[in-house]
């Protein structure tokens, strides 16, 4: 599953979900990269 994630104030990622943390971080991989952040909230259309 697709996933966004932020790592800071400006910067974001989009990647595929490999795991989760405790602290409400989770895991993405972009090709051969992991990063780790908190999810952006998931918004549903009306």
């Amino acid at each position: 599953m697709l996933r966004t994630i932020t790592l800071g104030s400006c910067v974001s990622v989009q990647g595929v979900v490999v795991g989760q943390m405790a602290d409400g971080k989770i895991v993405v991989k972009v090709d051969e990269k992991t990063f780790v952040g908190f999810p952006v909230a998931q918004v549903r259309a009306a």
